[in-house]
């Protein structure tokens, strides 16, 4: 399939694999509570520690349960995917605050001149990530260690920070757990990978790091959470951000390499470029921009393939309409609060260009963080680059006219403020006629 046109031709109404139904019926033998006092005794016994620090967390915590729980069409299969996630934040949040506690110094490192990329999802901001990241000189944050920044106790000397820095990270138990769950992923939901891959080395974005202080929006990408997304609009996020900071300056001490610049990503950050450029205020913010319409079809696409394994109906409608609403909310952020990062060090960089012309964009990209390009740096982008071909993994064909029922022209219209105000670029929504079907 690999490099192939895919059509899910049973969105809305699955064929669920072997696979699959025998995911759901486990899910069903192993019920789980969706409680916050659940959740952080379990995170107590995992790692042995007690202290979870400023109690502040716990509103959130039971705002997810209370949400998640009430949510009755959630598969048990899903329940417990979203009780590994809160147990594992929890988990987080008592080992870096744990390891805070006993290496005080670690609040003295200076995380400088960060390049940040952010845009909407789906329009570049992953792919920008991990090429930037085949530079070395850059920290990087590979899915493996977001999930999961400083060691359990239990898994060796140091907390099993021998084996982290050991030549081969795959002797890690973290990157271990991470790969066995990548796996479990690819048996239950196989064309994720052909739309958003999520292997270890994989890298991924440092919201992650807010999630144990059970803060950002990425719950809204784990399930159907009107009610968190109402709570986190109305919150001030200057202290989550301020959280994010304090883990980057952990995961910085723990590598032992100060002044190391970081390169970073997250969409999140469109729509509260304030709290990101009063956290990091001498950073170089990269903006990807992409035809909103297009991202919107293939953001809700993913989420609407996913929820074959969450619920028993799949929300064609009201996936459509949350989406379009959110993504409506961010591009109007990011108006209104562009002008914020500095022109010298900020850069607007178009999809259509970036995957025409990636070298054009790469050169803006280096002049405005003053990196110099040179020629260790521009082999290590080159490898990237032949190595991880677009659609290598097979492309998936969106279809949001016939599967969404949706007003491509109203959508436009809605978001026009955006496409006039970055002059951007609209892409086509026909699908090509030689698309392949899975299993066919």
């Amino acid at each position: 399939m690999a490099g192939s046109d895919i059509v899910i031709d049973d969105l809305a109404q699955p064929r669920l694999s072997e696979a699959q139904r025998a995911a759901l019926a486990w899910g069903e033998s192993t019920p789980v509570q969706l409680q916050p006092e659940a959740v952080l005794a379990a995170a107590r016994a995992r790692t042995g520690l007690a202290d979870f620090g400023a109690g502040d967390f716990r509103e959130r915590l039971g705002l997810l349960c209370s949400e998640w729980d009430g949510d009755r069409p959630l598969t048990a299969l899903h329940r417990q995917v979203l009780y590994g996630y809160l147990v594992r934040y929890a988990s987080n949040r008592l080992l870096i605050r744990h390891t805070l506690a006993s290496h005080p110094q670690i609040l003295a490192e200076r995380i400088e001149r960060p390049v940040i990329v952010t845009g909407l999802p789906r329009s570049g901001t992953t792919h920008l990530v991990n090429l930037l990241a085949a530079d070395s000189r850059f920290h990087c944050l590979p899915l493996w260690e977001s999930y999961e920044p400083v060691p359990l106790l239990i898994d060796g000397p140091d907390g099993g920070q021998a084996a982290a820095r050991a030549a081969d990270r795959r002797a890690d138990p973290r990157y271990q757990r991470c790969a066995a769950a990548w796996e479990g992923m690819r048996q239950v939901t196989p064309l994720l990978a052909a739309m958003h891959p999520m292997e270890p080395d994989h890298i991924h974005e440092e919201l992650e790091l807010m999630g144990p202080d059970f803060a950002s929006y990425n719950f809204e990408w784990l399930s159907m959470s009107p009610r968190w997304r109402d709570h986190y609009l109305g919150h001030d996020q200057r202290p989550h951000y301020r959280y994010l900071y304090h883990v980057l300056q952990l995961l910085q001490w723990q590598r032992g390499t100060p002044g190391k610049r970081w390169v970073l990503k997250c969409p999140q950050h469109l729509e509260q470029l304030p709290a990101l450029l009063e956290t990091f205020p001498d950073a170089t913010v990269v903006f990807t921009h992409r035809d909103p319409v297009a991202v919107l079809q293939s953001t809700v696409t993913m989420q609407a393939y996913t929820q074959r394994m969450q619920r028993p109906r799949i929300e064609m409608e009201w996936l459509r309409d949350y989406w379009t609403a959110r993504i409506e909310h961010l591009l109007r952020r990011c108006v209104r609060d562009r002008a914020q990062a500095e022109a010298a060090r900020s850069f607007d960089s178009p999809f259509h260009l970036f995957m025409r012309e990636p070298w054009r964009m790469l050169e803006e990209v280096y002049a405005r963080a003053q990196l110099p390009l040179t020629g260790e740096a521009r082999a290590q982008l080159q490898q990237y680059l032949q190595a991880h071909p677009r659609g290598g993994a097979g492309r998936v064909v969106y279809r949001l006219q016939q599967d969404f029922d949706a007003d491509v022209a109203a959508l436009r219209e809605r978001f026009g403020f955006y496409i006039e105000r970055f002059s951007i670029r609209e892409e086509s929504l026909t699908p090509p006629a030689d698309a392949k079907y899975p299993g066919r």
